[in-house]
């Protein structure tokens, strides 16, 4: 079973904190952002398979954050918010929110409108989904996707092959997150993979290219990029 990213837009940092907890015992991964800059800067750094967006920001709006996301991609959407009238729970759905939660809320009833949605979504992102512009730094290390170029801390380019960066691509998207072999056999749509030693002799082609430190093995799992990645427009 794939673990599922969270995010949580909230700029109230004590609900934010309970909300993350919460989810986190449930078996989420949950990131936090306060602010629609932190925001787009989560879902550019790697894979979410659902948010949770408060309405009211500070002076930033939940609801045309939505929409600027809605626009750029098919991640699920719960709006949470205070304000609950028809006409409010309306704005979000034009916008293409999922979802609709007011608050105060139980928590379980959250849990559960979490669920269904991702139930209902079947549009979980793909493990290699990544902006094809972006250029991303991660433990010292740079990629550029428009040209398909790793730069090493020290300037220079490494020379990969297109499977192994491939396989860079599927763990920048999800940075710190176990991926199952399967998983990433997957995300190469390359399902065979699975079998046998074929991503486990990627991996160490791509550890011997790079830096072996930077890709963990997870025992009983599979592997795990042990550094956050972020967006670089440099």
């Amino acid at each position: 079973m794939p673990l599922q990213k969270l995010l949580v837009v909230e700029d109230d940092a004590e609900m934010a904190a309970m909300m993350a907890a919460f989810l986190q015992r449930q078996g989420y991964f949950v990131t936090r952002a306060g602010s629609r800059d932190q925001a787009l800067q989560a879902l550019a750094a790697g894979r979410v398979d659902l948010i949770l967006l408060d309405v009211s920001l500070g002076a930033d709006s939940g609801v045309e954050i939505c929409a600027e996301i809605r626009a750029a991609q098919d991640v699920p959407i719960i709006m949470v918010s205070a304000l609950s009238a028809d006409h409010q729970r309306m704005a979000g759905y034009e916008v293409g929110a999922d979802d609709y939660i007011a608050k105060p809320f139980n928590p379980e009833l959250l849990l559960a409108r979490i669920r269904a949605v991702l139930r209902r979504a079947h549009r979980a992102p793909s493990l290699s989904h990544r902006r094809r512009d972006a250029v991303l730094r991660f433990g010292g290390w740079r990629y550029d996707a428009r040209r398909d170029e790793v730069t090493a801390p020290g300037g220079w380019q490494v020379a990969l092959s297109a499977r192994e960066t491939a396989l860079l691509r599927v763990f920048l998207a999800n940075p710190l997150i176990p991926l199952s072999r399967e998983e990433i056999a997957e995300a190469l749509d390359d399902e065979d993979a699975a079998e046998g030693r074929a991503i486990d002799m990627l991996v160490t082609r791509l550890r011997h290219k790079t830096d072996a430190a930077l890709i963990r093995t997870e025992r009983g799992t599979g592997y795990v990029l042990t550094t956050e990645v972020t967006p670089d427009d440099a």
